[in-house]
């Protein structure tokens, strides 16, 4: 009798992650555990006062990078800076780093020098060592990287914790990431299209391109709360899209939230690409992913000091949970904000929000929220 074939994408990337856990529900739980799975990073005591987080990531060639259009400089810092960011949205930082890597026969000692030495590169921004790793043969490029962090257990931050009330916030700007990728895949294929006699003409997005291939972890921004003596109910890095982490955040603290759209931060070389492809740069902005921006909450009484914060924006507010996910603009008013965006196993970030009808848009003030798409 045959064993029945379930494919892994009728799961998608949470579902699987959610029936991982259900097979590991029986191991016994170290009392030193703090959270496992469910969070951007594990946590663990690791003395009286001290916590230590761990994550790890994979970047596999064809499915998160391609050669043609990454160097393998830029690889290796990102391969690095993807993991910190982790780290910090646990609101630690990082210390040790390990590398496995899957070699295939077609990548050059040159290739691996520029991928150690953007890895390098990254732990020296970072003010973290890498102390070991693992290397193989394999049919594609395939990095795994951990990163062990740490942070005083009063600092440390969960995405659960946002209470009914608090403000939502963002740093930076999103919707970059995306923006590059889509320039980066439309090149490609004119070049295929048009053979050697085609010249690339990347000039006008340097900025987007940047954010793809090179993008940074928010260390600063941490360092900037702390400085402005705010900590941060919930947070959780933008990989996946605001709108997805917003569930995230959602789901593990037990309420809902509004996202006011005019006030998530994009740049105007985003929107300059989506005006190129006959996109709508909001969906740029709250579905791509990869931007590594940080996205948290914090009580009312901080609002004021995040106002205050240069490159930080307050772009919603925290709901009861019986309103779910919602996202508000002047133009179209209350709509459901579903968590779309990249998923694994899913395929390419894809809009999902629709109109409630017969409602009315939150009242907003607006001197409370900064930094307004351009």
């Amino acid at each position: 009798m045959s064993q029945s074939f379930t494919p892994i994408s009728s799961l998608g990337e949470f579902g699987l992650i959610d029936r991982m856990q259900s097979r590991l529900a029986d191991i016994p739980r170290s009392e030193n555990l703090i959270v496992g799975i469910g969070d951007d990073a594990a946590v663990y005591r690791a003395g009286d006062t001290k916590l230590h987080v761990v994550t790890t990531d994979v970047l596999i060639e064809g499915v998160h990078f391609d050669r043609t259009f990454i160097p393998t400089s830029y690889l290796g810092w990102k391969a690095i800076a993807v993991n910190v960011s982790d780290v910090v949205a646990m609101n630690a930082k990082p210390l040790y780093a390990t590398v496995s890597a899957g070699l295939p026969r077609n990548f050059s000692v040159e290739m691996m020098d520029g991928l150690y030495d953007g890895m390098a590169e990254a732990c020296k921004a970072y003010g973290m060592e890498l102390v070991g790793g693992d290397t193989s043969t394999a049919h594609a490029l395939y990095l795994s990287i951990t990163v062990i962090g740490e942070v005083d257990e009063k600092d440390v931050v969960f995405r659960r914790g946002a209470n009914v009330g608090d403000y939502l916030c963002l740093s930076g700007d999103v919707g970059g990431a995306y923006a590059g990728l889509k320039v980066l895949l439309d090149q490609r294929e004119q070049l295929e299209n048009m053979g050697d006699s085609y010249e690339p003409d990347l000039e006008a997005f340097q900025y987007v391109i940047r954010r793809q291939l090179r993008p940074k972890a928010r260390l600063d921004v941490i360092e900037g709360l702390k400085k402005a003596g705010v900590r941060p109910t919930s947070m959780i890095d933008v990989s996946d899209g605001v709108a997805s982490e917003v569930h995230h955040i959602g789901l593990r603290s037990g309420v809902g939230a509004t996202v006011r759209v005019p006030a998530v931060p994009f740049d105007p070389e985003t929107r300059a690409v989506a005006d190129q492809f006959m996109d709508d740069v909001d969906a740029y902005a709250l579905f791509g992913g990869e931007d590594y921006e940080l996205l948290f909450t914090v009580a009312p009484e901080d609002v004021q000091a995040i106002d205050d914060m240069e490159g930080v924006s307050v772009i919603g507010t925290i709901e009861e949970a019986a309103k779910g996910v919602r996202a508000y603009s002047p133009d179209t008013g209350l709509m459901p904000l579903h968590p779309a965006g990249y998923q694994h196993f899913d395929g390419p970030p894809q809009t999902d929000y629709e109109t409630f009808d017969g409602e009315e848009g939150p009242s907003f003030d607006d001197t409370e929220f900064s930094g307004d798409g351009a």
